[in-house]
């Protein structure tokens, strides 16, 4: 099972972040084997950390709980909140096999959480087929319930010029209660 991590960050837990962070490449090196992708965001300068994304193939939801929760950011109050959410890998592929690379170009998460109603109709399940950039596209995948019946939204990792051409990832904006995009750079230890 697939799943989807995005811890975001407290305000001003720069320096605590930066305390542990060998202590968190180290747990992240645990789970190398299940990474699909992994790296941290930044606010709009560009420089300032706001979070830190994971997508990880795990044996069930308990599973990816326990990695969201025993991670030692979070453990350390540096992480304000945590969205786990079960996610479908449509590509098929992890992030270190983008034809791209780990450089070049502006990267970014883009989360589309869909409306919280009983018959909210799934949308964008697959990668989108007629966005000009798809060769940008790092990993894509539906946001699901922990059971993987409902559809909650839409998950992508994209290379793009702006915020603005990130989100056109999403083919069905309106179907979107909120829309996220944030600058996004491949994790990881460096090579």
């Amino acid at each position: 099972m697939e799943f989807l991590c995005y811890h975001r960050d407290r305000t001003g837990s720069l320096p605590l972040r930066l305390a542990l962070n060998e202590a968190h490449l180290a747990y992240m090196d645990r789970y190398a084997k299940e990474m699909i992708a992994r790296g941290p965001t930044f606010g709009d300068d560009g420089e300032t950390l706001t979070g830190s994304v994971h997508i990880l193939d795990l044996p069930d939801a308990g599973a990816a709980r326990a990695f969201a929760f025993d991670e030692p950011n979070h453990q350390a109050g540096a992480y304000r909140d945590v969205m786990l959410r079960r996610w479908r890998n449509v590509l098929g592929r992890t992030m270190w096999d983008f034809p791209g690379g780990r450089t070049g170009g502006d990267r970014f998460l883009v989360i589309g959480l869909g409306v919280a109603t009983a018959t909210a109709e799934a949308v964008d399940l697959e990668a989108p087929s007629d966005w000009e950039d798809r060769e940008d596209l790092i990993a894509y995948g539906p946001l699901l319930s922990d059971d993987g019946a409902t559809w909650l939204g839409t998950a992508a990792l994209v290379r793009a010029q702006d915020p603005g051409a990130a989100r056109g990832v999403l083919s069905t904006p309106d179907a979107y209660a909120a829309v996220e995009v944030h600058d996004w750079q491949f994790g990881g230890r460096p090579s």
